[in-house]
């Protein structure tokens, strides 16, 4: 039986076959290298894209959150005088207590003083013996005078009893202003109040030795005249500027919790105490009615006048490190850049800035740890707008 046969494959047809499997072959090597290639490049692309910190940014919000600023104070009475005696002695009566009201020139307390009594006493009786021998020394003169003319006298003894009746005079005159001195002083063993108000002190007892002069103990008597308070508060250095004289403020008291009391800035010391930083300023505050008291303390708001509206940024933009204090900020590059700030107010989740920030800068809100000046970073969200460069300004321009 005959069997078929297959003609056999031409070597040339062999060649194109293994020609084509080899480009095939390269072709497939060539690929895969390249994908490899193309995924290592956007690897590289990642991971460097993930080294970038990505930060949120925010401007400065141009607002004033508090035009005041609460400060503690200290009322005290306008007028306020500490009674000391004039004289020395024993007391012999008060007649009002603390809390009394008293009249301008109400006697409050007497004082007995035998000492100044017998002064009182020796002087008009030097008194009256100067002022005899003044008057003997006159009528001496008168007589002399008349015998001039027949030479009984001399001129020389004239003269000589003219000065003596000038010196009895100056003795005279001496002696009086002696006896009107110790009068004066007698007049102040009676106690008497220096104008309208009311006793809010009395330090004295009947019996009591009294000392002259302010040097020797307490005051007898304090008197102050409460129908005008004077409000005392320490102003912080950098907000003395903003405070302007016959500006108002809000007292408030913790014992009217309900109730508030205009006051008036009339004065300011003008000076800046050097172990506080403050400056003391002084408040008119009206107490007719004699509601409020002396010593007592208040809670002063005082109105805030600025010339220009203050930048405020979020407490957790500010950073703190051995530079100082600055703030992270982003510029048009997306590069970080420090700058450094001072604090106005610090009002808890916000910060009052007074110097070092534009209203063109933005922020960052929360810095990451450990970037530095010229660090590239990526910025998210569309909190604030990205300022313009130097050649954009330019393009505008032209």
């Amino acid at each position: 039986m005959p069997t078929d046969q297959r003609p056999p494959v031409s070597r040339w047809k062999l060649g194109i076959f293994g020609l084509a499997a080899g480009v095939g072959l390269v072709l497939v090597v060539i690929t895969g290298i390249r994908a490899r290639e193309e995924q290592g490049t956007k690897l590289k692309e990642w991971t460097d894209n993930q080294a970038i910190p990505s930060v949120a940014v925010a401007p400065p919000s141009a607002k004033v959150l508090n035009p005041t600023i609460d400060l503690p104070g200290r009322l005290e009475a306008y007028y306020r005088a500490p009674i000391f005696a004039r004289v020395s002695g024993y007391l012999t009566s008060w007649s009002v207590d603390i809390g009394a009201r008293v009249k301008a020139g109400q006697v409050i307390a007497e004082i007995e003083a035998p000492d100044l009594d017998q002064q009182l006493l020796q002087a008009r009786a030097d008194l009256a013996s100067q002022q005899a021998s003044a008057k003997l020394s006159e009528a001496t003169l008168t007589r002399r005078r008349s015998l001039l003319a027949s030479n009984f006298v001399s001129m020389q003894e004239i003269d000589e009893r003219t000065a003596d009746l000038s010196n009895k005079k100056a003795a005279v005159n001496s002696g009086q202003a002696n006896v009107e001195r110790l009068e004066a002083l007698a007049g102040y063993k009676k106690i008497t109040a220096p104008f309208d108000g009311v006793v809010t002190e009395r330090n004295t007892d009947v019996g009591a030795l009294i000392n002259a002069g302010g040097n020797a103990g307490p005051a007898m008597f304090i008197v102050s005249d409460i129908s005008k308070l004077r409000v005392y508060v320490n102003v912080p250095q950098n907000f003395v500027p903003s405070i302007k004289m016959g500006a108002k403020a809000v007292i408030t008291l913790p014992e009217y919790p309900n109730r508030t009391f205009t006051a008036t800035v009339e004065a300011s010391s003008q000076a800046v105490d050097v172990s506080s930083g403050t400056t003391r300023m002084q408040l008119a505050l009206d107490n007719s009615n004699g509601e409020l008291m002396p010593g007592g303390y208040a809670n002063v708001k005082l109105t805030l006048q600025r010339d220009t509206i203050p930048l405020h940024i979020p407490a957790s933009a500010l950073i703190f490190d051995s530079n100082g204090l600055r703030v992270a900020t982003v510029g048009a590059d997306d590069k970080i850049l420090f700058k450094k700030v001072t604090i106005a107010r610090d009002l808890g989740k916000e910060i009052e800035i007074a110097s070092g920030l534009t209203g063109d800068d933005r922020i960052i809100i929360a810095p990451p740890d450990g970037i530095n000046d010229g660090d590239q970073v990526r910025v998210v969200g569309g909190g604030a707008k990205k300022p313009t460069t130097a050649s954009e300004k330019q393009d505008v321009k032209g």
